[in-house]
């Protein structure tokens, strides 16, 4: 199964969303597979800690070979790293990507990742890909090429009132290019279930008939220690609460 992580507002948490889900399902015995398409890196970073360098094979080298001829392409394993973790494997961001994103978008590379994909089929059980918040070539590259779309909401009304455009963005490309694309479902993040304004945001979604997910992502300031350690929540702590709440949520998607 393939899903991308997707909202085209920042600071959602896709990149933690993304991550720990990525975590439990290779801690599952699954073998696991993160895509990080934001140049910012911060699901590259998260899994990867200090031993990330901009040397070691990434997601920019596989599309920038797509512009040029050669007479055999290098596959796409050629550009995975393996996590300390095993069953998780990533093909790390670049900042490269910023540069080629007009390149590609002006040849009609959009296909290229649904490519990789099929060929590493054999070689995943889950396949999860990060986003830029951005509906851009890279977005419509995982859209296009992903099975599951998951939407990360963080209970804001901003966030509320963009998810309609959101939905109508993934529409389309289910229609024009990806016709297997399912929107999985609405991942309420950093949910506070004592505040008034976060329930009643996520009561109107779901009265509205929006696929919101349960469990709800409760606010944890242990998530930091998380980043900080780049040890997704299954490794660092796997009793608290809210890895508890992650687990549930992944089980959910199988």
């Amino acid at each position: 199964m393939q899903h991308v992580v997707f909202n085209q507002k920042g600071g959602v948490g896709k990149s933690t969303i993304t991550c720990n889900l990525a975590a439990i399902s290779a801690w599952q015995g699954l073998r696991t597979l993160v895509i990080d398409l934001d140049s910012q890196g911060n699901s590259t970073r998260y899994l990867l800690g200090d031993e990330a360098t901009a040397k070691q094979p990434n997601v920019a080298e596989f599309f920038e070979q797509s512009l040029k001829f050669t007479i055999r392409d290098k596959p796409p394993g050629d550009f995975i790293v393996n996590t300390r973790w095993e069953g998780l494997d990533l093909m790390p961001s670049h900042a490269l990507l910023d540069e080629l994103h007009g390149k590609l978008e002006s040849r009609h590379k959009i296909y290229k990742l649904r490519d990789a994909l099929v060929a590493l089929a054999a070689d995943y059980d889950q396949i999860y890909i990060d986003t830029p918040p951005a509906l851009n070539f890279y977005t419509r590259s995982a859209l296009t090429a992903a099975q599951g779309c998951l939407i990360p909401f963080d209970c804001d009304d901003f966030s509320r009132r963009a998810l309609y455009t959101l939905l109508e963005n993934v529409q389309e490309i289910k229609a024009d290019h990806n016709a297997d694309l399912q929107v999985e479902g609405i991942i309420v993040n950093q949910f506070q279930p004592r505040a008034n304004l976060p329930q009643r945001l996520v009561q109107a979604l779901i009265d509205e008939g929006l696929p919101v997910l349960q469990p709800y992502l409760s606010s944890s300031v242990k998530i930091r220690e998380s980043h900080e350690q780049s040890r997704p929540m299954i490794f660092l702590e796997p009793s608290h609460k809210l890895t508890q709440e992650y687990v549930a949520l992944h089980d959910a998607l199988l």
